[in-house]
């Protein structure tokens, strides 16, 4: 696994903020995996059975418990630890919770982005930094196209709103702070409908699955025409490590936004996701609920990875079933104890990367 990032990340210390969130913890497993001293700064997990908690990362990285939107505890860190490599995944990542309280959505995500650089501009051990925001960011235009990094943003929702500013203000720094070659070398990547084990966050389809189907309940679907481009999170990941090893060696070229999407073979309707769940899962049954959505999410919209295909040579590997086969396994894991839930996402990570080579990526 060392070898498709040629070893960068080994011994490094990276700091990564959403630690204890769904794709921050797969992103230090990963980490943890090739040889990196990972410091996580984040909020405490949700509940006990959240990948973070059931992986046992808290026994595999350096954790500080604390909030994005405090600037002097995030410089702290920063200036005790002295980061090589900085993710950004820290944020309030619902599109409903969004409309629910949107001051906490503006603050975690506009804010938590600025004390970010703010941090990193003041610490000059930093070589590397990766804003994660959505693919949510770009301005919808209802069109049937896949959205270019170079696309305007907008959003509608706090939600998508708040991470479109973030990538402004990624963009503001990068070229206000961070342009010339002694600076540290910044970025920004998309992607959206990231599924995986361990994800228990609320209103999301496969979350909702699993809980109805541990708890002999029949799954409730609202909008089951509803098209999504799904992605196992392991995709994304591969693609965020890849440019981040890529930034770190090369600097400068390597800037800018990137897409990371699947292949249109995973732009199913959420009725699909939902049968080839039960079939997978082995039992299990669902309802269709006609609900007025007072706060709706935007319509479809999809990424152009032309770029991250082109120019990392990444490709996303995972089809829709195995992306399904995945995470049933990983939801599955009740009865093991937390090293052999780590073992597991270890060797989930080395099956994603055995079909990657066989894909004929790097």
């Amino acid at each position: 696994m060392q070898n498709i990032f040629e070893n960068i990340y080994d011994g490094k210390t990276v700091l990564v903020t959403g630690s204890t969130g769904f794709k921050g913890s797969w992103l230090c497993t990963w980490l943890v995996s090739v040889g990196a001293n990972v410091i996580g700064y984040a909020l405490r997990p949700l509940n006990e059975k959240d990948n973070y908690v059931i992986s046992g990362l808290a026994k595999k990285i350096t954790y500080i418990d604390n909030d994005i939107r405090d600037y002097q505890k995030l410089h702290n860190v920063f200036s005790k630890y002295k980061p090589d490599i900085v993710f950004h995944l820290a944020a309030q990542a619902i599109v409903l919770e969004s409309y629910n309280d949107p001051i906490y959505t503006y603050s975690t995500n506009v804010m938590g982005t600025v004390n970010l650089f703010e941090a990193i501009r003041q610490t000059s051990s930093v070589k590397v930094a990766i804003n994660v925001t959505s693919d949510k960011c770009y301005e919808n235009q209802e069109w049937i196209y896949g959205y270019r990094e170079i696309d305007p943003m907008g959003g509608k929702d706090p939600y998508s709103a708040s991470k479109s500013a973030s990538e402004i203000i990624t963009s503001s720094y990068q070229v206000s702070f961070f342009s010339k070659e002694d600076t540290t070398n910044i970025a920004s990547v998309r992607a959206g409908n990231v599924i995986g084990g361990g994800d228990w966050s609320p209103n999301r389809i496969l979350p909702d699955c699993i809980r109805a189907l541990n708890n002999n309940e029949p799954i409730i679907i609202r909008n089951p025409n509803s098209v999504r481009p799904w992605q196992h999170v392991l995709d994304p990941l591969c693609g965020y490590l890849t440019l981040g090893a890529k930034l770190y060696m090369e600097g400068k070229k390597y800037s800018g936004a990137w897409n990371f999407g699947p292949s249109t073979k995973n732009f199913v309707t959420v009725k699909q996701l939902v049968n080839e769940t039960i079939k997978q899962w082995g039992s299990g049954e669902y309802i269709l609920k006609k609900e007025v959505d007072t706060n709706p999410e935007e319509s479809f919209l999809h990424l152009d990875i032309s770029k991250a295909v082109n120019l990392l040579n990444w490709v996303p590997v995972l089809d829709f079933k195995n992306s399904i086969k995945f995470s049933i396994e990983e939801y599955k894991v009740n009865d093991l104890i937390s090293e052999e839930v780590f073992t597991q996402r270890i060797n989930h990570i080395k099956k994603y990367m055995n079909l990657r080579f066989q894909s004929g990526s790097k």
